[in-house]
């Protein structure tokens, strides 16, 4: 009798409860530039936090600060519910290595969704089907070819030796999904929200030295409405607004193939150019 094997991502983001802390390891497949994709990271924060026993409801907000480098290794999560009332629960996680200093700090709000007044103001974005666009090529960073990115709009094209002359456009417009295909749920939805190239890349046409600072993600549909898109692959769509002083904002948004707003995002990152 054949097993199925586990897929990379859920590898990379498997975490096990101990008896005051989780513990995590890093994956050199969802490997960034100097450590771990921030995605991953934080999908595996999540996942701590879903598999608790406490936890209570969905995933509504998910915010994450890269404090320090996270080696490659073992890691803890101390995790601790910090207020809880009938409808939501808040969180508090401290990623640390070695018993040293932390390295990563998140919080998150859990709530019980339910049925209520809907509306959606944003308009899908559409672009053309998935199966009709090529796939971007594989890169040396090791969690970018984990994924499969097909863009609409805005795919960065690399100059090399000092990039463009004149800055281009950050937005960008695009699918993405699992390259081994994936059922989407929060966990993946919350690493995809990650998942776009730095938008100092796509303005200066260069891979300049980047890092995400803090992140937060806003889940829009809850384990049920997933499970009911039945989807391997998001549109989404990725812009910025500033570049200054060594950092650059993000904002993003992250749609199923009916149309639907899933996840809204936005980050603060750090570059050096």
């Amino acid at each position: 009798m054949l097993t199925k094997t586990p897929h990379l991502f859920d590898e990379a983001t498997a975490v096990t409860a101990g008896d005051s802390r989780w513990q995590g390891q890093t994956s050199p497949d969802y490997w960034a530039f100097v450590g771990p994709f921030g995605g991953c990271t934080a999908a595996t924060i999540l996942r701590a936090l879903m598999q608790h026993p406490q936890r209570a409801g969905d995933p509504l907000a998910l915010t994450v600060n890269y404090c320090a480098p996270v080696a490659e290794g073992v890691f803890d999560l101390d995790v601790r519910l910090v207020k809880a009332n009938r409808s939501s629960q808040h969180w508090s996680v401290e990623m640390t290595q070695g018993g040293g200093e932390v390295a990563t700090l998140a919080t998150a709000v859990f709530a019980e969704r339910r049925p209520s007044w809907s509306h959606q103001p944003a308009g899908f974005p559409g672009a053309a089907p998935f199966e009709e666009l090529r796939s971007f090529p594989k890169l040396k960073m090791t969690w970018a070819n984990q994924y499969d990115f097909r863009f609409a709009e805005g795919e960065p094209k690399f100059a090399g030796g000092g990039g463009a002359k004149q800055p281009s456009s950050p937005y960008s417009k695009l699918w993405i999904a699992d390259r081994v295909p994936r059922k989407l749920d929060a966990l993946s939805l919350m690493s995809m929200s990650d998942a776009f190239f730095g938008r100092v890349f796509h303005a200066r046409h260069e891979l300049v030295p980047f890092g995400t600072v803090s992140l937060t993600t806003y889940f829009h549909a809850d384990a049920a409405d997933l499970d009911a898109e039945d989807i391997t692959r998001v549109l989404a769509t990725a812009d910025a607004k500033t570049f200054h002083k060594s950092y650059g904002d993000q904002h993003g948004e992250l749609w199923s193939p009916s149309g639907r707003l899933l996840a809204t995002t936005t980050q603060i990152a750090y570059f050096k150019a």
